[in-house]
This record gives C-alpha cells, sequence and structure tokens, in this order.
C-alpha cells in the first residue's frame, strides 16, 4: 500500500471545501469553512473568512489535506483589507 504525498497549499486566495466526510460537531474547524469559504495562503499557514471575517485558520499542510480548493482568479479582499 502506497501513501499519497502531500504538498503544503502554495500561496494564494482560494475557495475552500472541506474533504466528505464532514463532521460537523468536531473541534477541527471545518463546520466554520462547510460548505465553502474564501481562504487565504502564505503557503505555510491558511485563514478562512465567512462574510469577510475570518472564522478559522491552520497551517497551509493541514489544509492541503483536508480541504478541496479552487483558486480565484479575481479576488476583493486583501491580507491588508482592515
Amino acid at each position: 500500500m502506497s501513501r499519497k504525498s502531500i504538498s503544503a497549499l502554495p500561496s494564494g486566495h482560494y475557495w475552500a471545501v472541506p474533504h466528505a466526510p464532514v463532521l460537523l460537531d468536531g473541534p477541527d474547524g471545518h463546520e466554520e469553512v462547510f460548505p465553502g469559504a474564501h481562504c487565504i495562503s502564505d503557503g505555510r499557514w491558511v485563514s478562512f473568512y465567512r462574510d469577510d471575517e475570518e472564522v478559522w485558520s491552520c497551517n497551509a499542510l493541514y489544509a492541503a489535506a483536508h480541504f478541496d480548493f479552487v483558486p480565484l482568479l479575481s479576488t476583493t479582499r486583501t491580507t491588508t483589507d482592515a
């Protein structure tokens, strides 16, 4: 049996969706992201946003292992927005 190698989520803006199954009663923060959320990665840390408010964060390797991502080409929010 071989293991799939996972790389940290690269820097950028993404739409994130938790991998199924989603355990909504768990303490892992996935319920904050379900059914999907905007996220920003710096290549080491990922912050997840709902309604322009940060709802959860984790390291980029954990994010890559537990979420599916679609790159966002155009964003209205940046890491410097207040």
